[in-house]
């Protein structure tokens, strides 16, 4: 149960964070049946009142040239656009004029690393990635200013949100310190419609439990590490996917990576992971496997790796890991 408060001060919070302004053009390609599309992209324009432009369908070489043509300031994506932009920029021979993109934006997926660096050479700009989801909308977004954003950070909370860590001892979680992540704010909905016990469920003394698991620096800047049901527990330790996902994308082979956990009898879950190449043939398992114990500790090392031509995802680029596991369960994955 969304509020109108709860929208119009949540786009209020991204206008002063991300200094939209009447004379801003968005170009709007994220579908509309999403919060990403809907309450943050289309709300944030009618919001600041500037110009959007809209594509039914999005082709990167025809973003890049909408940029140009249009004079477009700002542009919102998930990871999967980001690279296939990339993709498109690097093979064509004439580069687009660019010089009126004031941000782009990403959210919906974690942006690896390699991506943000990637984007950064070919375009100049860091991209700015931010945190929300359909319970609370927009919760926190790096700064504005450029060299104040870094990978693998979601930034600080908006104007009138709060956020805490909470640990497995349901303590306050000292800085860097790993628990679930709760929040409460103007931009916090009222509860699931007609759902009293799962609403009830998910607020403890005023705070939201979001489901998701990070940590917050000493400067209040947040990391999520993943979701605290997708967590691994293998042999008694808890592995975080996405951990071991950033190890193995920093391999310069690997164009991205699932990591999962999977019954096993000795350990109780054992960690695995899906990976789709670069280039076909680029690495093997042996030596992807022999990368990732040189970085991590034996208990967070993939057991198995297997190397794949797409990884599921759903329509906003998530990874569908439920998929994946019926895939390899079926044998379509080996």
């Amino acid at each position: 149960m969304i509020t109108h408060d709860n929208l119009v001060l949540n786009m209020e919070a991204l206008r002063k964070r991300w200094r939209w302004a009447s004379d801003d053009v968005l170009l709007h390609v994220l579908p509309l049946y999403h919060f990403h599309g809907l309450g943050v992209a289309l709300h944030g324009a009618l919001n600041a009142k500037s110009k959007v432009i809209m594509h039914k369908k999005f082709n990167p070489e025809r973003v890049w040239k909408t940029i140009e043509e249009e004079k477009i300031t700002m542009f919102m994506g998930v990871p999967t656009l980001y690279f296939r932009m990339v993709e498109a920029w690097n093979k064509m021979d004439k580069k687009p004029d660019i010089s009126s993109m004031r941000v782009f934006i990403s959210g919906s997926v974690p942006l690896s690393e390699k991506l943000f660096y990637e984007f950064k050479k070919i375009t100049g700009h860091r991209i700015l990635e931010r945190y929300g989801m359909t319970e609370a909308g927009m919760i926190t977004s790096n700064p504005y200013e450029q060299d104040q954003r870094i990978p693998k950070s979601v930034g600080y909370a908006l104007d009138g949100c709060e956020i805490k860590i909470v640990n497995s001892g349901g303590s306050d979680a000292k800085p860097n310190e790993v628990g679930d992540v709760y929040i409460r704010g103007n931009n916090v909905f009222k509860g699931y419609w007609r759902m009293p016990k799962k609403t009830k469920e998910s607020f403890v003394d005023g705070w939201f439990a979001t489901g998701d698991m990070g940590y917050m620096d000493k400067t209040g800047r947040l990391f999520l590490v993943g979701r605290s049901n997708d967590m691994i527990i293998s042999g008694g330790y808890n592995v975080y996917p996405k951990e071991v996902e950033y190890v193995i994308e920093e391999n310069d082979c690997v164009l991205e990576a699932a990591v999962l956990g999977v019954d096993d009898e000795d350990f109780g879950e054992r960690v695995e992971a899906v990976v789709r190449l670069k280039k076909p043939g680029c690495i093997d398992e042996k030596s992807l496997l022999e990368f990732t114990r040189n970085k991590l500790a034996h208990y967070k090392c993939p057991k198995k790796i297997y190397i794949v031509d797409e990884i599921p995802k759903n329509t906003m680029g998530k990874i569908v890991i439920d998929d994946i596991k019926k895939l390899i369960k079926e044998g379509r994955i080996a």
